[in-house]
């Protein structure tokens, strides 16, 4: 089957296609289709649908692709217990839209009002001047499903993150300086890491630290451990006090902070190393 042909075979199906189930009614907002019963086919089809208009997902070029991969390496690194992080999840947010954003978050589970995933809690989309008017559209619709804030990253031109504002139906530019404060995050995310790929290692590092994550703990131990055995090192030759090969080895390969401490105080007084390194 041409492609032609495969795009007009699931052109605009019924509300709830390919499920049965009945739509969602929130309150105040009228009624929505589950977030996971797609007009389109998603995994097969590089289409989308927004408003009820068709739109070709397109393969990106730099910096726009260099951009996504930056985008999920940081957002998956703050991501608060309880919530995980998504690239190109498609998810319906109207009866006429159908859509994936670059990046979300949203709870983990099954929401017990739906049966389903939850719906996205933040969404990011990065965008360049070809798909200025789409992302606008994705955020209008975003925001009356119920995705509580829609950010967009601007790669040409005057680079620049915004978050999106129902008030004024537009983009509020957020300072580079500034971080993104949200339940979601186990740390607040800088802006600048969605801007400049030199600070996007560190805010990871800072993320992975503040959820406690074990290997950077015993990274971090093992720095500090070093850094006691190079001082021992450092008195003793300040001081003369020869230490042979194996000494060396033996001070460099411990990770006790305890006895690198009693080491590096009896360092400052001791006749030779091996009353440094004596067990008594």
């Amino acid at each position: 089957m041409a492609m032609d042909e495969k795009r007009a075979a699931y052109s605009l199906r019924a509300p709830g296609y390919p499920g049965k189930s009945a739509a969602l009614r929130l309150p105040g907002r009228g009624s929505f289709p589950e977030v996971d019963d797609h007009l389109v086919e998603p995994e097969v089809t590089r289409d989308e649908i927004i408003n009820g208009r068709r739109v070709v997902a397109m393969p990106a070029e730099q910096p726009h692709a260099d951009k996504h991969v930056d985008l999920a390496y940081v957002l998956r690194a703050h991501v608060a217990p309880g919530y995980r992080a998504s690239a190109d999840l498609i998810t319906r947010h109207a009866v006429d839209s159908d859509f994936a954003t670059d990046a979300c978050v949203y709870k983990e589970g099954i929401d017990p009002e739906t049966g389903r995933r939850y719906l996205e809690e933040i969404a990011f989309e990065v965008i360049s001047t070809q798909n200025e008017k789409n992302a606008k559209e994705k955020a209008v619709v975003m925001h009356r499903r119920g995705v509580r804030r829609i950010f967009g990253i601007w790669v040409k031109g005057r680079r620049r993150v915004c978050e999106w504002s129902a008030e004024s139906q537009s983009w509020r530019p957020l300072d580079a300086g500034s971080r993104i404060e949200d339940p979601c995050f186990v740390a607040p995310l800088p802006v600048a890491a969605l801007l400049d790929a030199a600070v996007v290692h560190r805010a990871v590092v800072e993320a992975l630290v503040a959820q406690g994550n074990p290997e950077i703990q015993t990274l971090e131990a093992e720095a500090q451990a070093r850094g006691e055995a190079e001082a021992v090192l450092k008195v003793l030759e300040a001081r003369g006090v020869a230490v042979s090969k194996a000494q060396r080895q033996e001070i460099l390969a411990c990770h006790d902070l305890d006895r690198l401490d009693r080491w590096l105080r009896r360092a400052a007084l001791a006749a030779s190393a091996g009353e440094v390194l004596s067990d008594h």
